[in-house]
């Protein structure tokens, strides 16, 4: 059921390993272990990709499938799991890390608004940049470490509540005498 649910919403892997941004892992892509999907695979895409998610880097689906293949897990799950970030979600979840970043630093949070022009901008992307490093970091390591528990426990969970079925169903009824 969770295969089976996962798989559903996969990209395919013919489109992943010809991409053109994944051309510098080579081979590698063609490892089948990137592509299983089993309760260590899964997790650990799960990691990889929520801690990828939360990094405010460019090209976060090119990191993202460059750790899966380091780290042997689900190629194109850790890739879509990048997406948790996009233009709608993005400005909150950054906000949040550098929150989270401005705490950890004991930096007071600037409030302060700015030009939108590219010397406006990077004026204060060189006075946020620590504290949103340092909450990316953090939030993405807590976050996707919180993701594999999870995985790990449900797909557990969900293995074991199968096999109690399967044999509830094999056993005789009792009988009442």
């Amino acid at each position: 059921m969770v295969k089976k649910l996962i798989q559903r919403y996969l990209p395919d892997p013919k489109t992943i390993t010809e991409n053109r941004y994944l051309a510098f892992l080579g081979k590698a892509l063609h490892n089948p272990n990137l592509w299983h999907l089993n309760r260590r695979s899964v997790a650990s895409a799960f990691f990889v990709g929520v801690f990828t998610a939360f990094i405010p880097i460019p090209f976060q689906m090119v990191v993202a499938a460059t750790l899966a293949v380091i780290f042997r897990c689900n190629l194109p799950l850790s890739v879509a799991l990048v997406w948790i970030t996009n233009p709608l979600t993005m400005p909150a979840i950054f906000y949040f890390t550098y929150n989270v970043g401005c705490y950890i630093l004991q930096v007071p949070v600037s409030e302060t608004s700015f030009e939108l022009t590219i010397h406006g901008i990077g004026v204060e992307l060189v006075r946020v940049w620590k504290p949103l490093f340092v909450g990316s970091i953090v939030t993405g390591i807590v976050s996707g470490a919180l993701c594999y528990i999870l995985i790990r426990l449900y797909w557990r969970w969900h293995v074991t509540h199968n096999w109690q079925q399967r044999r509830n169903r094999k056993r005789p009824p009792r009988s009442s005498d």
